[in-house]
């Protein structure tokens, strides 16, 4: 009996700590529907996802960077991907004052970035590699962007009020 009684409050401990650990509970993961089904398009796998616009009016949508989770507003209007320095600094990229080279204008006024490449970016089932990037000090910066160095290598378009990501 005792045995049994332990296994209970193992399991409701599990239960209870789990799912505060899991992605599946980020309020973003609402926004993103993918489309779990890879049909065959001209011999290449098709993949596909939209992406509602948040209460703030934004796209936004988490992605992996090298592996590390990241979150990104899209951004048509940004050149490259940006990174803040915290965020850059999860994949280790810590660029020195010498490598801030890029003058940048942003919505907060001008700023120099720090230019760089990113081996892959994974957005939902979009797979993009060798993709230019700048690093932004935090403060120049609310969020990460994800800029037309991915969104070109990918085909989007604005529809229904959603925004649809294919490869």
């Amino acid at each position: 009996m005792r045995g049994v009684i332990v296994f209970a409050i193992l399991a409701l401990i599990v239960g209870t700590l789990v799912p505060r650990y899991l992605d599946l509970s980020r309020p973003d993961a609402a926004h993103v529907a993918v489309v779990p089904v890879a049909p065959v398009v001209d011999g290449a796998a098709y993949r596909s996802m939209t992406i509602t616009r948040g209460d703030d009016g934004h796209f936004g949508v988490a992605g992996e960077v090298d592996g590390r989770r990241m979150d990104f507003l899209i951004d048509t209007g940004a050149s490259v991907v940006v990174l803040r320095e915290r965020e850059a600094a999860r994949l280790g990229i810590h660029p020195a004052a010498r490598d801030y080279t890029v003058d940048v204008s942003t919505a907060n006024g001008k700023v120099h970035g720090a230019p760089v490449e990113l081996n892959r970016m994974d957005v939902g089932p979009l797979t993009v590699r060798n993709v230019r990037a700048l690093i932004l000090p935090d403060e120049a910066l609310g969020q990460n962007l994800l800029g037309m160095s991915f969104l070109a290598r990918v085909r989007w378009e604005h529809r229904n009020g959603k925004l649809v990501l294919e490869q």
